[in-house]
């Protein structure tokens, strides 16, 4: 049996054949049309419920502790120099306290970060939550 290409001379035809395509398109919508349902399947949970409203108002944050650290590795609670052993033992009463300050770790440029590295260990150690790192905001020229 032969087919006519809709000229008299024999060239090879040179369209597409579009059929393949759009069998295997058709094959695909059918599969994403089966499986998206499949994929948006969620796990109902049930969370925990949190009453903003009463907040206790008579508790007034508590202010920051700041821990200053030299480049020799002196250590200063609030400007006042103390020891890692004092360090680590107002460290634990300030962990007990409700509501928790935050420690703010001061490093000069030039402090090796062990030094830093040592005093925010003691911190969580001791079991602050809240440790952060103060820095000089960079001016623009």
């Amino acid at each position: 049996m032969a087919f006519s290409t809709g000229n008299e001379s024999g060239a090879p035809m040179s369209e597409i054949n579009v059929t393949p395509l759009v069998d295997v398109m058709l094959v695909l919508l059918i599969i994403f049309m089966i499986t998206a349902p499949l994929m948006s399947h969620k796990i109902k949970v049930e969370l925990p419920q949190a009453n903003l409203d009463h907040r206790d108002e008579k508790v007034p944050p508590a202010p920051p502790i700041t821990v200053t650290v030299t480049e020799s590795g002196a250590i200063y609670w609030n400007d006042q120099p103390v020891t890692t052993n004092l360090l680590e033992s107002q460290l634990s009463v300030e962990a007990q306290k409700t509501p928790q300050p935050a420690v703010n770790i001061r490093g000069d440029e030039t402090t090796k970060y062990r030094a830093i590295a040592e005093v925010v260990n003691i911190a969580q150690a001791q079991g602050i939550r809240k440790v952060g790192f103060v820095a000089t905001k960079v001016r623009p020229r």
